[in-house]
């Protein structure tokens, strides 16, 4: 299978603060791949690296084959990104915020009526489409911006704590919509529910201290959530 998600040596500096420091890997089509990392660790850097939204000091990212920073477009057109703190317009409606975004991406007529239907109904956004965002609680911002990252329907979704702010309800939504993402899509998934890990990866990529330290089967790093913490705690732990 073609890689869809390729890090290759990306590195980033803060006068002698290594961010992230020669992360590579690459995750291959229709795969589910968990990103992990204690607080600091330097995944959102690494994400934002991955997705253009961040100059790398060293090394190459590439979305569907497309050097992110050479094609930006393209590789643009191909990835679905959630952002941490999603880049919400607070004064904005759902529906209009969507609309602008469908149409940056080029997206008009019935077939961005459709995908905003389409995302609406997944992301459960119907109770509060025509309210202000900035008035919304964290869990629905954090609807809004899984919807933006899906809507035009790329084949490589980054997802940077999707379930943030979420109550429990609402985490199971998410998980069962990103296994059926999986079946045609790509999807890097930062988390810190390792629970979370074990319902939707195959694959986990954990970084600690900017440097990437596992990289493997999620059945490598756990079995079940206990052991999966405990391998983290040793993987993490500062010497």
């Amino acid at each position: 299978m073609a890689d869809m998600i390729e890090a290759s040596g990306l590195s980033k500096f803060y006068g002698e603060f290594a961010a992230a420091q020669n992360i590579t890997f690459s995750v291959p089509a229709g795969q589910v791949c968990a990103f992990l990392g204690p607080n600091g660790a330097g995944k959102s850097t690494t994400m934002k690296m991955l997705t253009g939204f961040l100059a790398p000091d060293e090394g190459v990212s590439k979305i569907g084959g497309y050097d992110v920073h050479a094609d930006r477009i393209s590789a643009a057109q191909r990835l679905g990104y959630l952002p941490e703190n999603g880049p919400l317009y607070p004064e904005m409606t759902p529906h209009s915020f969507l609309k602008y975004v469908g149409e940056t991406r080029m997206l008009s007529g019935g077939e961005l009526r459709d995908r905003m239907s389409w995302v609406c109904g997944q992301c459960s956004l119907g109770d509060v489409w025509g309210k202000a965002i900035g008035k919304l609680s964290r869990g629905y911002r954090q609807r809004v911006g899984m919807a933006q990252a899906l809507l035009h329907d790329p084949d490589v979704l980054i997802l940077d704590e999707p379930t943030s702010g979420l109550d429990p309800n609402q985490v199971h939504g998410v998980r069962e919509l990103i296994e059926s993402l999986a079946e045609t899509k790509t999807v890097l998934l930062s988390t810190h529910i390792l629970q979370e890990v074990h319902a939707v990866c195959s694959r986990v990529v954990l970084i600690n201290e900017g440097r990437l330290v596992f990289d493997g089967p999620t059945s490598e790093l756990g079995t079940h959530s206990d052991a999966m913490e405990q391998k983290f705690r040793e993987l993490t732990v500062a010497a």
